[in-house]
């Protein structure tokens, strides 16, 4: 199998890695991408990034009051 940050996994395809991560493993190699995008179009200003591991995808929060999502307007 392959090691990715401590855990081993199987030869093949593997869905979802505990850091968000779809990955295929070969005895040659572990290719890996993610499962998330990373925002980078919002109120800086008064919002922040949070990476959220059950929805593998980061929320954006105002910093005021976390339980509230800003607007994102791109992801990269």
């Amino acid at each position: 199998g392959c090691i990715l940050d401590g855990k081993l996994y199987p030869f093949g395809e593997i869905a979802r890695t505990e850091n968000c991560f779809r990955c295929s493993c070969s005895q040659d190699a572990m290719r890996c991408c993610s499962l998330f995008h990373t925002p980078i179009g919002y109120d800086k200003e008064n919002c922040k990034v949070v990476f959220n591991k059950k929805s593998c995808n980061y929320d954006v929060v105002q910093k005021s009051d976390p339980s509230k999502e800003c607007v994102v307007y791109s992801r990269v």
